[in-house]
């Protein structure tokens, strides 16, 4: 029976690939890529020749109904995104519930997602968090910090490299300055870096040098570090 599959791609290390991937990929008939000349210089280092599409955020909802008709007419066509899971801040959403209406199977790939290293790696606490993915850059973005402001579980963010400086500070007005928190650029690539502190100690490390690379900000619950020194104490 034809699918849907969403195959993950490295988000920065291509060796992060999963050998399950690589087969789906050479596999199907069809790989709809958000960026067809980044997913191409993939292929190429993979030794894979696939025909591919474009499938972004700016054509998505006027190729979703072909593209389900196609994979329900028996062909089996591979979404990926530049880097990482589809869905998760990338296109695929939207692709996947045009194929769960229609009755086509649809199967995800495990495979590399940005937020989860840098979750686990922030050393807050990752039992229970919330992803937020990027904020409004302008409409809503106010209402969606004040709402969060209370919130307990671990916060996770998606950031740009020119907007970093300017939402740790936002969060430092909302959230308090003490509020610790990490911000992982680059991950998985030569010049990774994970830094912790709070906000305050962050917004002074990122205002001195200049910030390359896709961000990802993990901030604590409001009230964990009162949770913290209460385990500690027991």
């Amino acid at each position: 029976m034809s699918k849907l599959y969403l195959v993950p791609t490295p988000i920065g290390n291509l060796e992060d690939i999963t050998l399950r991937a690589i087969r789906i990929l050479k596999e199907v008939d069809i790989i709809l890529a958000e960026d067809t000349r980044k997913t191409g210089f993939l292929l190429k280092h993979l030794g894979i020749e696939k025909k591919m599409f474009s499938h972004h955020s700016h054509n998505e909802h006027k190729t979703i109904e072909l593209i389900a008709e196609r994979i329900a007419g028996g062909e089996n066509i591979a979404l990926v995104t530049d880097a990482g899971t589809p869905g998760i801040s990338d296109p695929g959403f939207l692709l996947v519930r045009e194929c769960v209406n229609a009755g086509i199977e649809v199967e995800c790939l495990p495979g590399p997602t940005a937020f989860v290293p840098a979750l686990v790696n922030s050393g807050l606490p990752c039992d229970s968090f919330v992803f937020e993915g990027f904020l409004p850059q302008k409409k809503g973005r106010m209402t969606k910090l004040l709402s969060l402001k209370e919130e307990k579980r671990t916060m996770v963010f998606y950031e740009s490299p020119f907007r970093l400086v300017k939402a740790l500070q936002e969060f430092a007005l909302h959230f308090g300055k003490e509020r610790r928190a990490s911000v992982s650029r680059e991950l998985t690539k030569m010049f990774e870096e994970t830094k912790r502190g709070t906000l305050e100690m962050l917004i002074t490390h990122f205002s001195q040098k200049t910030i390359k690379g896709e961000i990802v900000i993990v901030v604590e619950g409001e009230g964990s570090r009162i949770q913290d020194a209460e385990e500690t104490e027991q």
